[in-house]
Parts: C-alpha cells; sequence; structure tokens
C-alpha cells in the first residue's frame, strides 16, 4: 500500500523559514519523480517544485530562490525547506508521486494528506 505522509507545517511570521517533510512507503521512491504542491482556500492547486529521480529540480516562479525541494533516497522521504517566507505562501502544502509524469501539473499518481503553513505578518 502506497503512503506519503506530510508534517512540518505550522504558522510562522513573514520572512520565516519551516522544513516540510514527506515520508513514503508502498514503492520504489528513489525512481519516482516526487514533487510538491499547495493550495490555499478559493483558488486551484499549485505545482511548487519537483525533483527527478535523477536528482535535477523545478520550481514555480513564485517560489524560486526561496524554497529548496530534496529528497533521502534512503529514507524514502522528500522534503521541501522554504526560507523568506511570504504571506501568499499560506496554504496546504501536499507532496505527490509518479513514476513516469515529472511536471508542474497535477497529473500524479499518489497524494499526501497536506500539512497546512500559514504566514502571518
Amino acid at each position: 500500500q502506497v503512503q506519503l505522509v506530510e508534517s512540518g507545517g505550522g504558522s510562522v511570521q513573514v520572512g520565516g523559514s519551516l522544513r516540510l517533510s514527506c515520508v513514503t512507503s508502498g514503492y520504489t521512491f528513489s525512481r519516482y519523480c516526487m514533487a510538491w504542491f499547495r493550495q490555499a482556500p478559493g483558488k486551484e492547486r499549485e505545482g511548487v517544485a519537483i525533483i527527478f529521480s535523477n536528482g535535477g529540480t523545478v520550481y514555480a516562479d513564485s517560489v524560486k530562490g526561496r524554497f529548496t525541494i530534496s529528497k533521502d533516497n534512503a529514507k524514502a522521504t522528500l522534503y521541501l525547506t522554504m526560507n523568506m517566507l511570504k504571506l501568499e505562501d499560506s496554504a496546504t502544502y501536499s507532496c505527490a508521486a509518479h513514476p513516469l509524469y515529472c511536471g508542474l501539473q497535477s497529473h500524479y499518481l499518489h497524494w499526501g494528506q497536506g500539512t497546512q503553513v500559514t504566514v502571518s505578518s
């Protein structure tokens, strides 16, 4: 059974930092493309960052230079380090996995339940 479980969300002030984790199981983590998405109330889901099986990364323009996606294949865990957080970064963040597709659209096969990030002034 495939499982993706996020953690690390919380409340932080503008300019602060958070590190999200996504612990996975039930599939060959190292061979999958992994991604972070976010969705704020009343807004569409947005692809934030992806990491290819070979470690290559792509970021949405809105987070480029502030967020870093990384993974630990030995721990089957995905991370998102978020720095210089802005009010508009507030959202529910979810991790996602797909064996073939690797992009910022929501075409992923497996999803976590999400973790809430709230940025306040």
